[in-house]
């Protein structure tokens, strides 16, 4: 739990306030989960502090909660592509993913049980970036990944919005992007460690393989 804290105090996700009037404050809990690899074993623990989304009030603390999910085809397309052009397949898992994504609305949370801090008990957290149970978190998460991607010269699929392709010469990269899991591979495996330099640079990765 104390290094999911440390993920949020690294990400400057919030900010501990005074308690608002007349605002609504969402409450957070602790889920814990294990997280495997292909073949099911599993790779490490997790907990992670969540706010209760169910409590938000649309047109108050979010708006708009839409992000593209990937299509089956694409994941196919792009299986298909690596064994036609005969290049590996790699994939990362973006640590704490949704921490990364900034937030529009004004938004608190209540500070999570066993963390209270005993000199502003009364206190809630003011948000910077989204928090796993956001109904906007997907979305801020997505926005905030793929305008990175698109400022380092990741071109955007035109029917699936989470497939992003980058040519050079005679060679391809791709990547699809499945919230916070990204399949990749290139026929020059330099484009491979570039895309791994330039995602390391900006967010923490997991390697799963």
């Amino acid at each position: 739990m104390q290094d999911e804290l440390n993920q949020f105090e690294r990400n400057e996700v919030w900010s501990l306030v005074p308690r608002p009037k007349d605002i609504n404050v969402i409450g957070t809990k602790w889920v814990f989960r294990n997280k495997t690899d292909e073949s099911g074993k599993i790779v490490r623990n997790k907990a992670r502090l969540v706010a209760q989304g169910y409590t938000q009030v649309e047109g108050v603390d979010f708006d708009e909660t839409f992000a593209p999910v990937a299509r089956l085809e694409s994941i196919r397309l792009l299986l298909s592509i690596a064994c036609i052009k005969k290049f590996k397949l790699f994939q990362m898992d973006v640590k704490s993913a949704f921490l990364n994504g900034y937030l529009q609305e004004e938004v608190y949370v209540e500070q999570p049980k066993g963390f209270i801090d005993s000199h502003s008990p009364n206190h809630v957290f003011k948000l910077k970036k989204a928090l796993y149970g956001l109904k906007q978190a997907p979305r801020a998460w997505y926005d905030r990944l793929t305008q990175y991607l698109i400022d380092n010269q990741y071109r955007r699929g035109g029917i699936d919005r989470n497939l992003f392709i980058k040519h050079h010469d005679h060679d391809i990269f791709v990547a699809q992007i499945y919230v916070d899991d990204i399949v990749f591979g290139s026929t020059n495996k330099t484009k491979v460690d570039e895309f791994v330099s330039v995602m390391s640079s900006e967010f923490e990765i997991w390697w799963v393989s």
